[in-house]
């Protein structure tokens, strides 16, 4: 789906109190960006409009999160959601970047939580080392994920679980669950958190895959 250009989104998000610009934040420090840094910190890796990770912010105040999206239309809209918000969660920020650069501003073990929701597939083979899940991103999760830290995937694309299975294994991951139907899976589906995507999927009666993989 192309993605709509909304004119100013870029100075909009960058001007916005809920977005932190990385150009003001020192090598190593993201996770200082906090008022209580010393909570464990998630981060959701192509965070949308902010469905997803606003609603477990609320649900987890002893969580900090961060919400990583590269598109400034995009994220546009979680920061005006945070506008409308009564009282702004104090424990998510987001951030316009690209995934890639994370590991200059994480230290080893600052994170706790992966969230992965509905990534661009990228179906080309040449492409596949641009997949969120390819070993080439694993690398990079590997700088800054602690020991038994997570990653938790979903996705409607049956192609790229089954890439993404496959890439877990081969990197030495411990794959600790894997459904091809989240929803009709008693145990994972219990109090899962819906993305918009996933809202209009399981409309659709689209079967949604997730996985839980743990750094060795």
């Amino acid at each position: 789906m192309r993605l709509k250009h909304i004119k100013g989104a870029e100075d909009a998000v960058y001007n916005s109190v809920h977005c932190i610009n990385l150009e003001s934040v020192e090598k190593k420090a993201l996770r200082s960006i906090f008022p209580d840094a010393d909570k464990p910190l998630h981060l959701e890796i192509g965070t949308g409009k902010g469905q997803f990770i606003m609603e477990l912010a609320t649900r987890n105040p002893d969580i900090n999160y961060l919400g990583i999206e590269r598109y400034s239309s995009v994220l546009l809209r979680a920061c005006q959601k945070m506008d409308e918000m009564e009282t702004p969660l104090p424990n998510l920020k987001f951030i316009c970047c690209d995934a890639e650069v994370l590991p200059d501003y994480l230290n080893e073990g600052d994170v706790e939580r992966i969230y992965l929701n509905f990534s661009d597939p990228w179906p080309k083979d040449r492409h596949a080392k641009r997949r969120l899940t390819s070993s080439r991103f694993l690398a990079r999760y590997d700088k800054f994920l602690k020991q038994g830290g997570e990653v938790r995937f979903k996705t409607d694309n049956k192609d790229l679980f089954d890439f993404s299975v496959e890439e877990f294994k081969n990197n030495d991951w411990n794959l600790t669950a894997v459904t091809y139907d989240l929803h009709n899976d008693a145990t994972l589906s219990a109090g899962n958190i819906m993305t918009e995507y996933e809202e209009r999927f399981s409309r659709e009666g689209v079967k949604i895959n997730m996985l839980i993989a743990v750094r060795k």
